[in-house]
């Protein structure tokens, strides 16, 4: 039969002890910003990072990845693109927007804008990016967002979603490390899950790629602090050969 945990609680206290008490009167950390980074990463959350392949789809339809070069492509994405690209940008956003340098937010958001090389990455960014701000706007409900939104909206800024995210994370209160390591797992697991649907992987040997993806989310997130809006930009020539090639393949099951 249910029984309130606060009544179970205080009966074990009674019977365990003052320690048992000192441990049910202990202060909780607050655990918002970690509920933040999980709804926003969660693959419900509809951003639109489901209809994305992130490039995958491209090599696959040129036969030039398997599940044994799984990983070793996710990883040397993460390094050279994702990482010196989109988590650098969030970071520069998050920093910007958390003191309220709106034009340093856009600065960013057009030079992201500008080193995505084809059409098909900068709508995937695009599109993604202002489904974010118009959802978080409602969901969170924060100034900031809004007033993002409404530049975006104005068509000010393009409204990528990696500074779109840095803008979410900022006005939630949620630190910036945490804001870039999140949304790196969040581009790992929708890679993983473009892998599911492609057919590359199944579903307990995507765990095994998100797990042998952790250390480098973490040297990523470092190295994305560490840069400057200068230093802003991919060298993934290889995924922007192949999302030409996807841009006009006859049948696409993603939109990148």
């Amino acid at each position: 039969m249910y029984r309130d945990e606060k009544t179970a609680t205080a009966e074990v206290a009674k019977d365990d002890g003052p320690q048992a008490a000192d441990a049910e009167t202990a202060p909780v950390p607050d655990l918002g910003h970690l509920l933040v980074s999980l709804q926003l990463t969660d693959s419900a959350f509809p951003s639109g990072f489901y209809t994305l392949s992130h490039g995958l789809e491209g090599f696959a339809q040129q036969g030039a990845v398997d599940h044994g070069s799984l990983s070793p492509l996710l990883h040397d994405v993460l390094r050279h693109g994702v990482g010196p690209a989109d988590a650098t940008a969030l970071a520069l956003a998050h920093r910007a927007a958390a003191a309220g340098d709106w034009e340093a937010v856009a600065a960013t958001d057009r030079r992201l804008y500008a080193t995505k090389l084809g059409r098909e990455t900068r709508q995937a960014a695009t599109r993604t990016g202002r489904q974010l701000l118009d959802l978080a706007a409602e969901v969170f409900g924060a100034p900031g967002v809004a007033h993002y939104h409404r530049v975006v909206t104005e068509r000010r800024a393009p409204g990528t979603q990696a500074v779109a995210a840095g803008v979410v994370y900022a006005a939630t209160g949620v630190p910036v490390r945490q804001a870039v390591a999140s949304d790196l797992f969040a581009f790992c697991a929708s890679f993983a899950g473009a892998a599911l649907r492609l057919r590359l992987t199944d579903h307990r040997l995507a765990q095994g790629l998100l797990r042998q993806a952790a250390p480098v989310i973490e040297e990523t997130t470092r190295a994305a602090l560490d840069r400057g809006l200068d230093d802003l930009g991919a060298t993934t020539f290889a995924v922007d050969v192949m999302s030409a090639r996807h841009e006009r393949a006859p049948a696409r099951l993603f939109a990148s």
